[in-house]
């Protein structure tokens, strides 16, 4: 069956997005290339709340740890790489400082993942490309 060229718009997918983030981009373009245009949430700029990120927490099954980002962020000076360190002290810092939070993490009625690689994305898409050529030209298939 042939996919419908045109974008149809869709508020039950959204993408938790970071534009400088090639990851990001290539999650964004797959999910466009599915026929779907999500709602974007720029979260560097609109920021978190704590119920959202305890949603996605919970619905991507990997633990507040699990969406922690390490690199090119503060996680490490201030602390929150120690185990001991707890769940809820973890996450008022990712509501505190965006930029401790990975990216892209995508929320649709399947599911919620944090989408790296990109391709993780295609498990909870609805009508998922069945080709997807990323940035780099790497090609994706299904």
């Amino acid at each position: 069956m042939r996919r419908a060229e045109t974008t149809s718009v869709s508020s039950d997918v959204t993408i938790w997005h970071n534009p400088a983030c090639g990851t990001s981009r290539n999650t964004l373009a797959i999910i466009r290339a599915a026929g779907v245009e999500p709602t974007v949430v720029v979260y560097l700029k609109v920021g978190w709340d704590s119920a959202t990120l305890q949603r996605l927490v919970d619905g991507a099954g990997q633990g507040v740890r699990g969406l922690l980002r390490e690199k090119g962020t503060p996680a490490g000076a201030l602390g929150l790489l120690d185990p001991d360190v707890e769940d809820a002290v973890i996450l008022a810092a990712m509501v505190e400082h965006s930029i401790l939070v990975n990216r892209p993490i995508v929320e649709t009625p399947k599911g919620v993942r944090l989408c790296r690689p990109s391709e993780v994305v295609l498990d909870i898409l609805e009508n998922p490309p069945s080709r997807f050529a990323k940035e780099d030209g790497e090609i994706v298939s299904l």
